[in-house]
Formats: C-alpha cells, sequence, structure tokens
C-alpha cells in the first residue's frame, strides 16, 4: 500500500550558479502542492499529465529519492521503482555485477539474488552482453536489464516512470504480459506514462496531475478523455497550456514562417479521441498561424508507429489542394480524413508546415500519439477488410 499525504515540494530556481553560491533569494516554484493519494494494496496507479506537472517528482518522492518539502509518504513492504535511465546502475561495471549490486541495495541476499539471475538474463534478452561493462550497452539494452532486475525481485511496490517508452514493440509485450502476472501476485504498481492506451489497458485507476496538482481520478478512460479535452482546450485557445507544442514534440524545426498552434485526433462525430478502432474514420487536425506574409504554403502529416517506422503520410499538395495566399496573423485549419486502416498498435502524429519548394516553416516530430484497437489479431503494420474463398480441389 503506498499513502500520500499533503505532498508538496518547493524548489528555489537560480538564475546564475553564483546566486546559489551566494546564497542569494531565488525564485520559488512549486513542483507539488498538496498531494493526497491512497493507493490500495494490488492496485495499478497511472499517473498522467503534460510535461512539468509534477509526476517524476512524486514518483521520486514516493521512492525515497527526493524528500518532500512537507507531507508524508508511507509505502508498506519492498519497493522497487525504475525511473531515470541511468540511475542506479555503476557504467563501468558488468550487467550481472549490477544486479547483484541491485539485490544488496534493495535487501535481498547475494545467494538468492543469484538464484534469479538466470530469468532476469532472459527476460532482458541481451545475450552476452550481460557480462559486458553497462556503459557498452544502448538506450534499449539498459533499459531491458533495468526493467527485469526492478520486477524480478519480488516487490511489494513497483514505481515505474516511462519504462516501455524506449523498448522495442517485442519487448513492450513482453513487459505487459508480465505487469498481467504481477497483476495476478497483488503487487502494488504505481507508473507514469504518456502512452494513453497502455494507461487504459494497464491501470485500474489513473489520475491527471495539472502544474502541480490533481485535477481529476478515476476510472482510466474518464480521466484519458479529460486530459485529453484539456489539451485541446488549451489549443483552442491558441496557448501552450502547462506544455508547449514544443514540449510534447521530439524535435521541432523551420523558418518560423508559419507556426503550428494544435494538432489533434478526432473521430466522425468532431470529438478528440486519443485511440481509434481500426477502419474508423478519423481525422487529423492541424491548425496553423502566419507570423509572415506567405504565397502557396503546405500542411502535411506523418503516421509513426513506436519503432519510428514511417507508416503513412501525405500533405495538401500531394492531395491536389493549393491553399492561396495568406498574410501575417491568419490562421489556417486543416482537416486529413481518412479510414484508420492501421493495426492494433500505438502510433505518433508529425505535423509540418512547408513552403511550395518543400523547405518546413514549422516541422513537428511526434507531436501527438494515439492507440489503434482491433478486434482481430492481424500482423504487420495495416488491418484490411478480407474476405476467403475456400475450395476443395
Amino acid at each position: 500500500m503506498i499513502l500520500i499525504q499533503r505532498i508538496s515540494k518547493r524548489y528555489l530556481l537560480y538564475q546564475r550558479p553564483l546566486d546559489r553560491l551566494l546564497d542569494r533569494h531565488g525564485e520559488e516554484f512549486w513542483a507539488l502542492r498538496d498531494i493526497n493519494l491512497s493507493v490500495p494494496d494490488g492496485e495499478f496507479l497511472a499517473l498522467v499529465g503534460p510535461n512539468g506537472s509534477g509526476k517524476s517528482t512524486l514518483l521520486q518522492i514516493v521512492s525515497g529519492i527526493v524528500q518532500p518539502t512537507s507531507g508524508r509518504v508511507a509505502v508498506g513492504g519492498r519497493i522497487a521503482a525504475l525511473l531515470e535511465l541511468g540511475a542506479g546502475f555503476n557504467p563501468e561495471f558488468t550487467g550481472r555485477e549490477n544486479v547483484l549490486l541491485n539485490s544488496e541495495i534493495l535487501g535481498i541476499s547475494r545467494e538468492d539474488m543469484k538464484s534469479l539471475l538466470p530469468a532476469i538474463a532472459g527476460f532482458a534478452s541481451i545475450g552476452d552482453y550481460f557480462d559486458r561493462p553497462v556503459k557498452e550497452y544502448s538506450t534499449g539494452m539498459y533499459v531491458r536489464l533495468a526493467f527485469a532486475t526492478a520486477i524480478h525481485v519480488q516487490p511489494d511496490v513497483l514505481v515505474i516512470d516511462e519504462a516501455l517508452a524506449v523498448g522495442d514493440a517485442v519487448f513492450a509485450n513482453r513487459c505487459i504480459r508480465k505487469f498481467e502476472e504481477l497483476r495476478r501476485a497483488g503487487v502494488t504498481v504505481l507508473f507514469v506514462s504518456h502512452d494513453l492506451g497502455l494507461v487504459k489497458r494497464l491501470a485500474d485507476r489513473a489520475v491527471l496531475l495539472v502544474r502541480g496538482q490533481i485535477d481529476s481520478e478515476g476510472r482510466p478512460a474518464d480521466v484519458v478523455n479529460r486530459y485529453v479535452g484539456l489539451v485541446h482546450e488549451w489549443q483552442s485557445r491558441d496557448v501552450a497550456g502547462p506544455s508547449a507544442l514544443e514540449d510534447r514534440a521530439s524535435f521541432r524545426h523551420g523558418d518560423g514562417a508559419s507556426r503550428i498552434l494544435s494538432v489533434t485526433l478526432h473521430d466522425a462525430s468532431g470529438a478528440v479521441i486519443a485511440t481509434a478502432a481500426s477502419g474508423q474514420d478519423v481525422s487529423i487536425r492541424v491548425v496553423a498561424r502566419f507570423t509572415r506574409p506567405v504565397e502557396e504554403p503546405i500542411v502535411g502529416i506523418l503516421i509513426r508507429n513506436r519503432l519510428g517506422i514511417d507508416v503513412y503520410g501525405t500533405n495538401t499538395r500531394v492531395e491536389g489542394r493549393q491553399l492561396g495566399s495568406f498574410s501575417a496573423g491568419e490562421t489556417l485549419e486543416v482537416f486529413f480524413t481518412f479510414s484508420c486502416r492501421l493495426a492494433q498498435q500505438d502510433y505518433t502524429i508529425t505535423a509540418a508546415t512547408q513552403n511550395w519548394d518543400g523547405s518546413s516553416q514549422d516541422w513537428l516530430d511526434d507531436v501527438a500519439s494515439f492507440s489503434v484497437t482491433d478486434l482481430r489479431a492481424v500482423a504487420g503494420l495495416a488491418s484490411f477488410p478480407t474476405s476467403i474463398e475456400v475450395r476443395r480441389l
């Protein structure tokens, strides 16, 4: 069980490192304010919210890594945490040595941990690198080993911050199956994820944090819909909200002739959605404002899967739509409507405004995400309507 009572966390921000050394008064920033939560034994609780809302800070406090400014946290039983990439592992030690070192940190005997080594190595699937220094690992290998260690030490409470964000699809599916085992074993799980489809699939309850405070909590689907609605509201008012678009995008570039204000996915009724059924008619809405006069701009979209593979992309020029001339200050709205014939996976949306020669005005990589559900367990990236004809010859 996890009991969080009136947790607040304040940081002092200094303009220069010298100000900190001279103990000059810094600007107060409250990462968390008066958070109260109770997570009963065996519950899977998801924290969602924009970047900077305090999710990771709360996990660090629950894990004992960061001390709160006020309030208290009580955790019943052994806790295992998978937070920042790189935390807890010595880069000079091998994977095997780091696993054994973690056993001492967690209070597990070395003999007990040695008995778990085959299972940890098998789950991580890093082969001979298990006996190589961790500094030689790729990001994916590091995460696989860290996650495998955390879930095999038989914790009572597991705290995870975006553990699946850098893993490939095979590893993600393996983790999800392991989560189901943990659920059956009665392990309490507190996790942060920007993958809203994963939140709906795994969580028993979700909490939405905004500006360091609890905005809402309850059924995962309801909280996710509330979050998506807030994002749409911030964008429709042409404001960045707690998280600017560039914070959500993995990369942004362009000459600045226009700025993309919002990128959202909609169903046929116009409602903003985060999950679509395979074959459902959907629209991607892109809103952009011009900062200087532009002739014949182009607006485009690109859908990628969670491995970063380009799945589908198009733009207004490809589709034969010329947009005309725009003056500085004018706003453009474009809807790309199509039948979502994608297989059940998680996807991201990249959006761009461009000049007629193809150079970028504003390009936002992976600025929005959505999930696709499908009743059929098809393989690959696409889910086509298929008829089967059978003859006995």
